[in-house]
């Protein structure tokens, strides 16, 4: 039996100290610490679990939902979207920089080893899901984005710098008590109890969102939406610091796969044709992805007779649902797959079922955070807030990244702090560290929390009332006395125990703040039943709040400034802060008057992939040299040291080198692990497969990788043949002669990767001979790719305009709208028009998009009555490339009334287009 813990002296704490410490080793924190010690910063790194596998972002990104790439998108437009995304309220110059600064953050990422999705040529694959712009940057190795970032920072010249201290969990940031700075941090070991106190020059919170808030409809504590070890630590540590905090009414709630607390991944299904519909089938979603508003009409559908809502996939062809199974099952959540296969569930016969998630605060996917300027700063000097922390309205990843690095850059000025720490500050931290060991048999952590966060979902939750409110606001000071009185005997149970402290935190400050604002703004995120309408002329303002010398909860009205990017449909009006106090409660101790007779109604008012087993010719026990390899790699070892390990009889210690040289990436790694693609086993080619593809914008394009890979594509396994093709097209070390050999190959995969080489390099006549391909789905990559080439002519796709497949024949007609669509063209485009396959007519619309206005614009007008939705919707997207032409404005005011409500969309932009 364990030995309960004893509480420590306070005066025995373990003191470090560090220029700038960053709590939490995820997205932003990572960032905040390289960019620190890169600027010349001693900077200490906190993490309560471990830096490598911490933070949301461990747990796999499919890509980027943000990325404002040169060409494709503009930061103005970006601002613009977001401000109306938010309803307009945002500090657009927080925005801008996500906008402006994000592609270089893209490139930066991109030296490390992070791996984002790039046409044949080079260039950012940017699609286009958010019907305002193309923002959505897929990345292909995704789930791999932490190993790199922790690669980083287990650098030799890092390290020198950088000090990280896992599971260690601070609870208050400790200030000075003149004038209120920054000066550290009280915190304890999440594995020994011990106590900690850290004097920095400057903190950086980077903690993430509060994904711990509402219970998810499973009654999991843990699963939750968001990564569950994020339970609002930032967001009560900055309110006990003295730091403003704003939006916190405005909620996060997201789409979800129903009894399965996942994403449905629209952003990922949208691009391949996938789409949101009720049970009709029908698209319903008529705002743009990124709003409350979005959520407001997912949510009222669910609730009708057209539910239940559904992720539409079982529409599209084969290839197509292999290729999202391949980013659905392996990066955002690996259990995906085993969820729906235990339900014998499969995307081509079964729909995916979409829910509404429990409520949570965070800045990335909303607007609820600590608020900071441009630079990450707080209103506590010193003090900084970077990511899902900090309200930065949708700033995703990349954002987060961002703001790591604006913190990180803004405190890198200061040096450690050397004075005294505020001995009743570190007092009341030790007291809430260590209360539940001086009361083991206290009702336990689990418990606690569960009763807290059902009040959450009764009284919190969306659609929200003040009564309901009010009630949550008396349930939560109740609760605080019972938080008080948990019991503890261990020290991860002390951690869990200090995080119900900090649900119940930003739980009261969730209620208190959309008590206080009484309108309905954000759609479903702060939805008030008694204040149902929007009032810009007195709440187009931020709400901020903050803890008053006195320790209540007090709440500001801030004007917006002015925007830097004017959007016509807001209009800030400016004036002075109103200071509004503490948030009054709606009386609730009886259900009206106490001793009133019944009231009347007033009339009108309504109601995966199955374990590996041992490796051929293994062992029966694991060898011990995968515990020496281990233990080596934290060292970031050269070639030299794990050379013998890739010549290893086993071929699980071969394996294990080669993902060690993936994580550390010593000079020399290109060509051995191109040597590993001929390894005799499966699993090492696999290994050596997936690092290269990982490690592809690193490495050197050096000849003799070129060569390894060159003799890869002899290999029997077809997956080494896969990616030893797309490397040598990433890194331009192959030509057309050895790409067009590669069109003889018997796999239908090589062949795919061959064409896609074949476009890099702009070999137009090798591509049109493999338009006789056998395989549907060489034909059409070879249509998509004589469109992709860099001077792409109509003529060379001819022969597949007439390809029998539809699939084929609608992907060519298609391409035609990048490789110019001159009137004999778009005849044939026109007669397509009638064809009885929905894929074919739908090619044939969008063909029209490179035709003259005279010839397109008669022929699409009648297709806005086709019974197929996308391709009404591609006739649209058409007409609006000709929105100059008096006829093509005409015809797309006729699309207004569409049962379709994204042609209905896409149509009334033209009207905003001309403006």
């Amino acid at each position: 039996m364990d030995t309960p813990l004893t509480v420590p002296d306070p005066a025995g704490a373990t003191e470090l100290s560090c220029d700038v410490l960053v709590v939490g080793g995820g997205t932003a924190g990572t960032m905040a610490a390289l960019t620190a010690a890169g600027r010349g910063a001693n900077v200490l790194l906190l993490e309560k679990a471990h830096v490598r596998h911490s933070g949301a972002l461990a747990m796999g990104m499919d890509g980027v939902n943000n990325a404002v790439v040169p060409g494709r998108a503009e930061p103005d437009d970006y601002v613009a979207e977001i401000t109306r995304a938010n309803d307009g309220l945002v500090d657009q110059s927080t925005v801008r920089q996500t906008a402006t600064r994000g592609f270089a953050m893209v490139r930066r990422l991109e030296s490390y080893g992070v791996k984002f999705e790039k046409d044949e040529h080079g260039e950012y694959a940017v699609r286009q899901v958010h019907r305002s712009g193309s923002y959505v940057l897929p990345m292909p190795e995704g789930k791999d984005v932490k190993k790199v970032l922790y690669r980083q920072l287990r650098r030799r010249e890092m390290r020198e710098r950088i000090r990280i201290e896992n599971r260690v969990m601070p609870v208050r940031v400790l200030t000075h008590p003149d004038d209120g700075r920054a000066v550290g941090v009280a915190g304890f070991r999440t594995r020994t109890g011990e106590f900690v106190l850290v004097r920095a020059g400057a903190v950086i919170l980077a903690t993430g969102a509060c994904g711990r808030l509402g219970l998810p409809a499973s009654g999991y504590l843990y699963g939750t939406y968001e990564n569950p070890t994020n339970a609002g630590d930032g967001y009560a540590m900055a309110y006990h610091a003295g730091a403003a905090l704003t939006g916190i009414e405005c909620f996060q709630v997201n789409p979800l796969i129903k009894d399965y607390n996942g994403p449905a991944c629209a952003y990922v299904a949208n691009p391949f044709g996938g789409y949101q519909v009720n049970r009709h089938g029908e698209r319903f979603v008529e705002s743009d992805y990124w709003s409350g508003q979005m959520m407001a009409e997912f949510a009222a559908e669910l609730a009708s007779d057209r539910g239940p809502v559904y992720l539409k996939l079982s529409h599209l062809p084969e290839e197509t649902v292999g290729a999202v199974e391949s980013i659905l099952h392996t990066t955002e959540r690996p259990t995906r797959g085993t969820f729906h296969e235990g339900r014998g569930h499969d995307y081509r016969t079964h729909d995916i079922e979409m829910h509404i998630s429990e409520i949570g605060l965070c800045g990335g996917h909303s607007a609820s955070g600590v608020r900071v300027d441009a630079h990450a700063r707080t209103t506590v000097p010193r003090l900084y807030a970077a990511g899902d922390l900090a309200s930065v309205p949708h700033n995703y990843m990349i954002g987060a990244f961002v703001f790591g690095d604006l913190a990180g850059e803004d405190a890198a000025k200061y040096t450690a702090y050397e004075g005294e720490m505020d001995r009743q500050q570190v007092l009341d931290a030790h007291e809430l560290i260590y209360r539940p060991l001086r009361n083991p048999s206290g009702p336990p952590q689990p418990q606690v929390e569960y009763k807290l966060r059902r009040f959450v979902n009764d009284y919190v939750a969306p659609p929200k009332t003040g009564a309901k409110l009010s009630l949550a606001v008396e349930a939560f000071d109740r609760m605080s006395r019972e938080i008080a009185g948990m019991g503890a005997r261990t020290a991860h149970e002390l951690m869990r125990c200090a995080e119900v402290s900090f649900i119940r935190d930003c739980a009261e400050m969730a209620a208190r703040a959309s008590l206080a604002r009484t309108e309905s703004r954000w759609g479903l995120y702060h939805e008030r039943l008694d204040h149902p309408e929007r009032d810009d002329a007195d709440w187009l303002h931020h709400l901020d709040l903050r803890k008053s010398p006195s320790g209540a909860m007090e709440f500001t009205a801030r004007p917006v400034e002015p925007y830097l990017v004017p959007v016509p449909e807001f209009a800030p009006p400016g004036g002075p802060e109103r200071h509004l106090g503490e948030v009054e409660l709606v009386p609730v101790a009886t259900a009206g008057p106490r001793e009133a007779v019944p009231a009347a109604r007033p009339v009108g008012d309504a109601a995966g992939t199955a374990a590996e087993g041992p490796a051929e010719g293994a062992p029966a026990a694991p060898s011990p040299r995968l515990l020496e390899l281990l233990g080596l790699v934290e060292d970031s070892p050269g070639l030299d040291v794990l050379g013998p390990y890739l010549e290893d009889a086993d071929p699980a210690v071969r394996a294990a080198a080669v993902t060690a040289l993936g994580e550390t990436a010593p000079a020399g790694t290109g060509p051995a692990l191109a040597a590993r693609l001929r390894d005799g086993s499966p699993r090492v080619r696999a290994a050596a497969s997936a690092a290269l593809r990982e490690l592809v914008e690193v490495l050197p394009a050096e000849p003799v990788l070129g060569d390894g890979l060159r003799e890869a594509l002899d290999v029997p396994d077809p997956a080494v043949r896969t990616a030893a093709l797309d490397v040598l097209r990433a890194l331009r070390l192959g030509d057309a002669p050895l790409y067009a050999a590669a069109l003889a190959d018997p796999e239908v995969d090589v062949r795919v990767g061959a064409v896609r080489a074949l476009v890099s390099v702009d070999a137009v006549a090798e591509l049109a001979r493999a338009a006789a391909d056998p395989a549907r789905e060489v034909r059409v990559a070879v249509a998509r790719g004589l469109a992709a080439v860099r001077d792409p002519r109509p003529g060379p796709l001819a022969p597949l305009l007439d390809d029998p497949d539809p699939l084929v024949g609608g992907a060519a007609l298609a391409a035609l709208a990048g490789a110019g669509c001159p009137p004999e063209y778009a005849a044939r485009a026109a007669a397509a028009l009638g064809a009885p396959a929905w894929q074919v007519r739908a090619g044939a619309a969008t063909a029209l998009r490179a035709a003259p206005a005279g010839l397109a614009v008669p022929a699409l007008a009648p297709v806005l009555a086709d019974p197929n939705a996308d391709v009404r919707k591609a006739a649209v997207l058409s007409l609006l490339a000709h929105r100059d032409d008096p006829a093509a404005r005409t015809t797309l005011a006729g699309a207004a009334d569409d049962p379709d409500a994204d042609v209905r969309a896409y149509a009334a932009r033209a009207a905003h287009a001309v403006h």
